[in-house]
């Protein structure tokens, strides 16, 4: 069986993942009240940051809401 961590991670989550990560620091946030804004579990934010989750839409706009920037800014400029 192959660890979660050691697989290679897609790089639209990772990007995903640095872009929440970047705005919950600059509003101050801990993951714990980045959840708590979103109404999310604390474990889903800690995966979104690691790349671990693949949120849906309806998450993505959650958690834009939840971190003051519109789902567009979360998103990757382009797919390769």
């Amino acid at each position: 069986m192959i660890k979660q961590d050691s697989r290679k991670k897609n790089p639209i989550l990772l990007e995903f993942a640095k872009k929440v990560r970047m705005r919950r620091h600059e509003l101050g946030l801990t993951q714990e009240a980045l959840a708590e804004k979103g109404e999310f579990h604390v474990n889903f934010i800690g995966g979104i940051e690691r790349a671990t989750r693949n949120p849906s839409l309806l998450s993505i706009v959650k958690l834009a809401s939840a971190l003051k920037i519109s789902p567009r800014e979360l998103l990757p400029a382009s797919v390769d």
